[in-house]
């Protein structure tokens, strides 16, 4: 895919050039970019480490790996009585974790820091805490999660009303306050600390972003749709993995025949999954006390993705708001919870999980030959021996200039 390379091309060029990448992926339909350094060095810098084409994806799996298991863990322990072996393969293996978290491609970045972010939310809101994190860690993982998306993508606005929110609720304090606002300042600083020379050299205008924030009443029109997409991430969205449209989906199950029963189970599942999702949020009956304010959480949180729709340029694409994915999740498994009481709730959820594992097996072995590094690795081999990112090919930005110069 274009994107990808496009995104692995900011690193490789920054190691290959020793050029610091002030900015950072590309918005392809108002021709800029995100400011920051950040993109360029998660990919750059593993290289350092060690030299080989693969060593961005290393780090990217271990950012992944490592900030899925922090929700798991603060799942299970916020649900003590969901069972771990559906708590943990759903967080780490459901369609758009084990999909989109694994290829270099900006929104894969964002999972971490919109992580860190929400776990830190979920303890500094009153109504949402557990006790789990402490107080000064949860102010310094929000102003670290804020910072890190900042600079991977345009899905920020998403975030700051929260962190806005804790600080309010912080501020009547009186000195922690000052403390939890120190805290909240020095996690924005270490993940800022990519975006400042940014800042010093191109001004808070850096990149052109703000030309994608306009006004379109339409987007007023297409809250089914984002409701879809929304409640999709916590369910085995599977179509759009396994192709773009009906014909590829259907040539991915004539080459693969074994996989289709197990692929049409879970794409049945993820089908309903998001109509039980919604409906759960007008069920009252039967749920714990916290169940309240995740829903509170989990609505407001949707809204602000509507909302920022009516205000952007963009369609409302799912990975433009993947950053949201933890809200979901946690929503999710709220839902899911007492259907895993019952016998036959455990019975599908196992099999669901189980058709999930074949049929993504399925679309790693035909990713491998359709869209895997490895059909061009030799020329990352001889981009990095000859320090020539250009081997792979030229960046957006590049390619830009040399339209609008013409022939």
């Amino acid at each position: 895919m274009d994107d990808e390379r496009q995104i692995y091309l900011i690193g490789l060029k920054y190691f290959t050039t020793g050029e610091w990448p002030y900015l950072g992926p590309d918005v392809v339909y108002t021709r800029t970019q995100v400011p920051g350094g950040l993109q360029g060095a998660l990919i750059g810098w593993p290289f350092r480490v060690v030299e080989a084409p693969e060593s961005p994806f290393v780090l990217l799996n271990l950012l992944s790996l490592g900030s899925l298991g922090l929700l798991a863990w603060y799942i299970g322990r916020r649900l003590p009585d969901v069972p771990g072996w559906f708590l943990w393969p759903l967080v780490f293996f459901s369609p758009w974790t084990l999909n989109f978290s694994t290829h270099v491609t900006n929104p894969s970045y964002v999972l971490t820091g919109g992580i860190l972010f929400f776990v830190a939310i979920f303890e500094l809101l009153p109504r949402l805490r557990a006790d789990l994190v402490p107080r000064p860690l949860a102010f310094l993982m929000a102003g670290f999660g804020l910072l890190w998306v900042a600079q991977l993508h345009m899905s920020t606005p998403l975030l700051a009303p929260f962190a806005l929110a804790a600080l309010g609720i912080a501020a009547r304090g009186g000195r922690e306050a000052l403390q939890s606002a120190g805290w909240f300042a020095a996690g924005a600083l270490v993940a800022g600390s990519t975006l400042i020379p940014t800042l010093a050299a191109y001004g808070p205008t850096a990149g052109g972003v703000w030309a994608n924030v306009t006004f379109d009443a339409t987007g007023l029109q297409r809250l089914p749709e984002i409701a879809a997409r929304f409640f999709s991430f916590a369910s085995f969205e599977l179509p759009r993995f396994i192709g773009p449209n009906t014909a590829t989906r259907l040539e991915f199950l004539r080459s693969y025949p074994w996989v289709a029963p197990f692929a049409v189970f879970a794409g049945v599942c993820g089908l309903l999954q998001p109509l039980i999702l919604l409906g759960t949020l007008f069920v009252r009956r039967g749920q714990p006390p916290a169940f309240g304010a995740v829903k509170a959480v989990t609505v407001a949180t949707l809204a602000l993705v509507y909302i920022s729709f009516v205000f952007s340029v963009k369609d409302p694409a799912s990975h433009t708001f993947y950053v949201t994915l933890p809200v979901v999740t946690i929503y999710a498994v709220y839902c899911w919870r007492p259907f895993l009481h019952h016998r036959a709730g455990r019975a599908v959820a196992a099999a669901l999980l189980v058709s999930g594992l074949v049929t993504h097996l399925a679309i790693a072995i035909d990713g491998f030959h359709r869209r895997s590094l490895y059909r061009d690795r030799a020329l990352v081999v001889r981009a990095l021996r000859d320090r020539d990112y250009r081997i792979l090919g030229e960046r957006r930005p590049v390619l830009w200039d040399l339209e609008q110069a013409g022939p």
